[in-house]
């Protein structure tokens, strides 16, 4: 049961925001009393941790799948991001603003394991990128890793970008567009150029 109140709550808070979603919502989708969740969570905050390590693991291994598969960089990085957007609902409800506005402890710890895996292989795809001579050979590795990571937390603050206005799928592609054309080589902005036009993205 633990794990199907995981998995509802997961699917509740990513579609409809965490503040929105109650307790008693969470029990009227499983058809069960609040009670049996309250056996296993004694309260919100402990459900929202459990679904919010939850989500995290599952996009973790799913990150760690396409990058174990050794594609090209510059692919593999939107292979990256269409899997997250997939697996997060497009962020229309922005969670992870909303994680930070009202579970601050939950979102700082959540943030750090972010980092950790977003730098390993961050830096992974950069150096290979650039035995590839698709990036070019001068970039300051960890320097860029960590740019890219705090940039990608930025584009899920709603006071810059409101939902309203910025639809986080193309945020996301500006960004990536933007970050791939300052580390490539004319060998790299060549494939990338290729990319985005089969992709059907204008360049």
């Amino acid at each position: 049961m633990r794990e199907k109140i995981i998995h509802k709550a997961s699917e509740l808070f990513l579609s409809l925001g965490f503040k929105s979603v109650t307790m008693d919502d969470i029990a009227n989708e499983l058809g069960i009393s609040k009670k049996t969740i309250y056996v296993h969570f004694p309260n919100k905050t402990k459900l929202v941790e459990a679904t919010t390590l939850h989500v995290f693991e599952t996009v973790s291994c799913g990150i760690d799948h396409i990058c174990g598969l050794q594609k090209n960089p510059i692919e593999e990085i939107f292979e990256i991001k269409r899997f997250v957007m997939d697996h997060l609902k497009d962020e229309k409800s922005s969670p992870q603003y909303q994680l930070q506005k009202y579970y601050p402890r939950i979102f700082s710890t959540l943030k750090a394991k972010q980092f950790e895996v977003m730098q390993g292989c961050v830096v992974e795809n950069l150096n290979r990128g650039i035995a590839m001579g698709l990036y070019r050979e001068n970039l300051d590795i960890n320097f860029i890793s960590r740019i890219y990571f705090n940039c990608m937390v930025i584009l899920k603050d709603q006071e810059l970008f409101p939902l309203k206005n910025f639809s986080m799928n193309n945020l996301m592609e500006n960004y990536l567009e933007y970050h791939l054309r300052g580390i490539c080589t004319s060998k790299g902005i060549a494939h990338l150029s290729q990319y985005l036009k089969i992709n059907q993205k204008p360049i």
